[in-house]
């Protein structure tokens, strides 16, 4: 029985792990999505905070160097209108040349002036020299726009780095005249450098015309070709992306790049930078996740086994309870504290337990009773059976004494006072057998009323089986409720998977927009199953339940067929007794009516002479009599042991049902 209850246990314990097993995985696979879309999200927003911050920097950086330009151009373009309304002279025009000379920084040459002859006009200060003016760069760039506009970078006759913002100057004579000025590409190299707003980001600037690259933190790259063949990813991506003129974000290998053009100028401003720097803060946030989602999962995990145990604790307590009933223990006491159907079912038990608990109580008290009852009849019936083994005995003697009277009859005259005293004798022996068959008769009536009051014990246990049977079976219908309950959650769980199956596959078609709905409605379908296979785990347990019921049906019928027999043994005796006192009744007419009869022979005894023949004759009957008597003791005897038997059989029948009440403990 132990080892029953011990297994009981252990499948109790085998639900909390199953229920673990289902639960935690969700969790912890929730937690980890959870943490991969998190991280997901934030490189998403990182990258495109990364891209507007290089697309802010860059732009800014673009507009600084528009301006500078700008204000460069602007300086030129108002020298050359000046110029052209003056219409100087040469000497005019060396004194206008001369007092722009230093005006802007960024032009150290000054303006200066090339005609189709080849003269050129210069500052007294400046220090440009040209060989052959129409061949030189700025002329022949100057030559393609009448306004003031930059050309293409280049090398100057000293072998720096400049651009020339030249144009065709119309000062009212005939000859083709070129003006410009000479611009450093130092500040611009300063501006690509230093305006990088974004941290760790870095530019260089590149003419398109010709790929040349015109500034560049590293300054042995300033003024080399870009080309799609470089060793370098980063500069062989940027070649490509500016040959198909795409100057969309993108990313190149390792690298964010974006490009801005310069208004006025070929130049495209490249600015890039390592992924893995931006990605840095994103790394570093997916590990704080990491470790807060593993936090979370020992939280949770530890939450969900307190509430799974909380919530196993009654199944576990009713299983207990129920195996102590299948072993005979109605002792025991159910708590009920919940309101749902865990909570009624254990309500149902203990309300199964106090009437099993009053049924069995009555049905000991009953048996008790019947066993002293039985065992008060048992000890009647060895008194009858003495008695009547005594009443035997006195009719044998009465038998003998006949036959004694008999052989006396034929010589009368001689054993005259040998009858009289054998007369008296015999009337003595006739009062005391009168007095032993009233006894009898007392007796036999006493124990036929034992056994009525027995047979109507019997009927009460009858009943009240019954009534025990009524109730088993209630509780029977009481569990077959409790399945259809569970049944109808199990019902309840498969539609909430099918809601889940249809609430996944409208998310599936949502795409994007319905992710999040389709992980709530998976872990819908999961909770669903879950409750669905705890469902079929109480309807198995309430199946149990319901095979102990059919058990102690079983057992109450059995009580109730051996009470039945019972019932039918104690008729029997009922009957029994009754003949016997009817035979005794008729045993004691007879004695009654020996008295008398041997009254008339004393009588005759009297006169033995005159009635000598009518003596013969009575001591005749008289013999008949004693052989009848002698017929009925022995009738009664046997009738004395059936009963004897029959009491002992329902001792026996007593203690049997005491046995089996004994098994079970209230």
């Amino acid at each position: 029985m132990g080892k029953k209850i011990e297994a009981k246990r252990q499948k109790t314990g085998k639900i909390r792990t199953k229920l673990l097993i289902y639960i935690m995985p969700v969790v912890i696979a929730t937690i980890v999505v959870l943490v991969l879309l998190t991280a997901t999200l934030s490189k998403q927003s990182m990258t495109k905070l990364a891209k507007n911050e290089l697309d802010s920097s860059i732009t800014n950086q673009g507009d600084n160097i528009e301006s500078w330009l700008d204000k460069n151009l602007e300086f030129c373009a108002t020298a050359k209108q000046t110029i052209e309304n003056t219409h100087p002279d040469d000497t005019q025009l060396q004194t206008m040349l001369n007092s722009y000379y230093g005006f802007d920084k960024n032009s150290p040459n000054g303006l200066y002036i090339g005609t189709a002859g080849g003269k050129m006009y210069k500052a007294s200060d400046s220090t440009k020299a040209e060989s052959d003016v129409t061949s030189a760069t700025w002329y022949k760039q100057g030559l393609t726009r009448v306004g003031m506009a930059y050309g293409a970078a280049y090398k100057d006759a000293d072998g720096n780095n400049v651009i020339s913002a030249s144009g065709i100057l119309n000062d009212g004579t005939d000859e083709i005249k070129v003006i410009a000025a000479d611009v450093t590409l130092d500040q611009i190299s300063i501006i690509v450098n230093s305006g990088v707003k974004m941290q760790d980001a870095s530019s260089f600037l590149v003419d398109t015309a010709d790929n040349t690259i015109l500034a560049h933190r590293d300054s042995s790259l300033v003024s080399t070709t870009l080309s799609a063949s470089d060793a370098d990813p980063l500069m062989s991506g940027v070649a490509k992306a500016l040959a198909a003129r795409d100057y969309s974000e993108a990313t190149i290998g390792n690298y964010m790049v974006a490009y801005d053009q310069i208004s006025g100028t070929d130049w495209v401003l490249v600015s890039y930078i390592q992924r893995s720097v931006i990605l840095a803060d994103v790394f570093r946030l997916s590990n704080i996740l990491v470790i807060i989602g593993a936090i979370a999962v020992v939280i949770i995990s530890i939450m969900i086994a307190g509430i799974v145990s909380k919530v196993i604790a009654p199944i576990s307590s009713i299983t207990k309870n129920i195996s102590d009933m299948s072993s005979g223990d109605f002792t025991i006491a159910v708590n009920a504290k919940s309101n749902d159907e865990i909570g009624v079912m254990g309500s149902k038990v203990g309300e199964f337990v106090t009437s099993m608990r009053k049924m069995i109580t009555s049905i000991n008290s009953e048996s008790e009773r019947l066993k002293a009852q039985s065992d008060s009849s048992d000890q009647v019936s060895k008194t009858m059976f003495d008695a009547s083994q005594s009443q035997a005995e006195a009719m044998k003697e009465l038998n003998e004494t006949v036959d004694q009277l008999a052989s006396a009859v034929n010589d009368i005259a001689q054993n005259a006072t040998t009858l009289a005293t054998v007369v008296s004798d015999t009337r003595e022996n006739s009062e005391k057998a009168d007095a032993s068959m009233k006894e009898t008769v007392d007796i036999s009536q006493k124990g036929r009323s034992d056994m009525e009051q027995l047979s109507k014990a019997m009927s009460g246990i009858q009943e009240t089986n019954n009534r025990l049977v009524e109730s088993i079976n209630k509780v029977g219908s009481a569990s077959e409720e409790i399945t259809n309950i569970v049944g109808l959650i199990g019902n309840i769980a498969e539609e909430t998977n099918l809601l889940s199956l249809n609430a996944s596959i409208e998310a599936a078609r949502a795409g994007e927009a319905g992710k999040g709905f389709a992980v709530v409605a998976t872990e819908i379908g999961k909770l669903a199953q879950t409750s669905a296979d705890s469902a079929n785990n109480i309807a198995s347990l309430i199946s149990e339940v319901h095979n102990l019921i059919g058990d102690a049906v079983g057992q109450a019928n059995a009580s109730a067929d051996s009470i039945q027999q019972n019932s039918e043994l104690i008729g029997t005796a009922v009957q029994t007794f009754d003949k016997i006192y009817a035979n005794i009744q008729e045993s004691n007419r007879l004695i009654e009516e020996m008295i008398k009869d041997v009254e008339k022979v004393d009588d005759v005894a009297t006169n033995v002479a005159a009635i000598s023949e009518e003596q013969a004759a009575s001591a005749d009957e008289i013999l008949a009599t004693s052989q009848n008597m002698v017929e009925q003791a022995n009738n009664i005897t046997r009738s004395s042991q059936d009963v004897a038997d029959n009491s002992h059989e329902l001792a026996n029948t007593s203690e049997t049902l005491t046995t089996y009440v004994q098994k079970f403990k209230i």
